[in-house]
């Protein structure tokens, strides 16, 4: 993917080795299982609490929040959407904080801010004043997803990115489905100590996101450099073996955010993340609603939305396994989109409510996977720490406004066609979107291949490149 020649996969992706692993007297793969060990069930569960926070709103809606604060007409779209507006500006600043003040301190910090809030919103009683809660928790929960995509990136080869990032995102898809198992339980507590069942799950949620705050800050470790769960000879070796990468540069220079401002690579990827980001907020947003409209009750519209979730989670880890295997990333975004297109096909067609509830399955074992794998994309082709920092927070972040057409386009039930027409509009931008960029990461590897012929340019030199970032004619792009 970054060299000229880049290795074979014959066998599973952590059993490669570079040149430098060639001479270390350590397993690859053992050593990246110690890592996954360590840090996959841990990030996955942060990710887990911050899907949670921010969708619980929907299961708080069916069991009661939207008739005791008379959220009719818009006014739940309206609440939903305030979160993105926060959530997208606050995406950029997040990450270039994380590199100032480290991964230990600013992770669980801003886990801290986000629970307090979410547990705080037990006092909401009024339209206004869930507004007002989502602006902040949307300006809290900003930094968590790009920072723990960035955080990740400074553990694992990029070669090895996909897996790891679709086993983080798949949290999210769980988190749909514990949030509708939770959502049940808690909503037989109504009239509990004078509350509301829909006010027991935001106070119950945010307590837990508070305790894991508070765990994770003595938990984490910024760099291999600094891991103390593993050895001496482990740590050389995982810091070896990123630096391998060519072109890995991860000094803090302005220039580099520049850099990733005025590429238009990362426009491109902005442009496909947003057209994947908004089925996958509108499933999260409304799956109870819709299931709901389809005909089932409220208690059972919670347990409904579990298998929904359930398959997108197993399709993302999947997907992100081929992904690493075959070292492409458009054609598995291309192909996710395809399926879920065919899923709201199935929705704006249905007519039963099987039919329908058949079709959000396949809608999110399709788009769920895509997310992930675009981000490795987007991050794994911009080259130095502070470039791919500004990049996945741009992605993210911008293609986060999304959530703003994801609120406002689930109006016209039972049907919702024109949700479901939008979203299929979408999906078919990201189709095309991802060709372009395909095309675009296979022309500029061959101009690059070209010169590298031409001047003789092989790894030895790479050093003379590394302040080129992936403009280094020794970069080559995921395709």
């Amino acid at each position: 993917m970054d060299v000229v020649n880049p290795p074979s996969y014959s066998s599973s992706v952590d059993d490669q080795k570079t040149a430098f692993e060639e001479d270390v007297p350590i397993n690859r793969g053992r050593v990246l299982r110690k890592l996954d060990l360590y840090l996959l069930p841990f990030i996955s569960a942060l990710y887990l609490l911050t899907f949670l926070d921010r969708s619980n709103v929907a299961n708080a809606r069916v069991v009661g929040m939207g008739a005791d604060l008379h959220l009719d007409g818009l006014k739940f779209n309206v609440a939903a959407a305030v979160f993105s507006i926060p959530y997208a500006l606050a995406e950029i600043p997040s990450n270039i904080a994380l590199k100032l003040f480290k991964p230990s301190r600013w992770i669980p910090f801003i886990m801290l801010v986000w629970g307090i809030i979410q547990t705080l919103m037990v006092l909401v009683s009024s339209y206004e004043g869930l507004v007002t809660a989502r602006v902040f928790l949307g300006l809290a929960e900003a930094g968590l997803f790009p920072g723990v995509t960035l955080y990740l990136s400074l553990w694992y080869p990029r070669s090895c990115l996909a897996v790891r990032i679709s086993l983080f995102f798949a949290a999210g898809t769980i988190a749909g489905a514990f949030g509708g198992i939770l959502a049940y339980c808690i909503e037989k507590m109504d009239g509990l100590g004078g509350r509301h069942g829909w006010q027991w799950i935001f106070c119950l949620e945010g307590l837990l996101t508070v305790t894991v705050a508070i765990f994770s800050y003595f938990y984490m470790h910024d760099d291999p450099d600094t891991a103390s769960f593993l050895t001496a000879q482990e740590r050389e070796y995982v810091v070896g073996m990123l630096k391998e990468e060519t072109t890995r540069n991860s000094r803090f220079d302005k220039r580099y955010i520049w850099q990733a401002i005025t590429d238009y690579k990362t426009y491109l990827q902005l442009g496909i993340q947003m057209g994947l980001l908004i089925p996958a907020q509108s499933i999260s947003l409304f799956a109870p609603t819709i299931i709901n409209e389809l005909g089932y009750s409220a208690a059972r519209a919670q347990l409904l939305i579990i298998p929904i979730f359930v398959a997108g989670c197993f399709m993302t880890i999947a997907v992100g396994i081929m992904s690493d295997r075959y070292k492409i990333r458009g054609p598995f975004i291309v192909g996710g989109c395809l399926v879920s297109l065919v899923g709201y096909i199935v929705l704006y067609t249905h007519k039963t409510p099987a039919a329908g509830y058949i079709g959000a399955i396949i809608g999110s074992m399709g788009v769920y996977p895509t997310v992930p794998i675009n981000l490795v994309w987007a991050g794994g082709n911009a080259s130095g720490d502070l470039k791919r920092a500004v990049v996945i927070a741009m992605v993210l972040g911008i293609g986060n406004l999304g959530g703003l057409c994801a609120a406002f386009i689930y109006f016209d039930g039972p049907k919702f066609h024109v949700g479901h027409g939008t979203i299929m509009a979408w999906l078919s931008l990201s189709i095309i979107l991802s060709c372009i960029a395909m095309y675009d990461c296979h022309r500029s590897n061959k101009a690059k291949e070209i010169i590298c012929k031409r001047d003789n340019i092989d790894e030895s030199r790479k050093e003379e490149f590394i302040e080129m970032g992936d403009q280094s004619p020794l970069f080559r792009y995921a395709i």
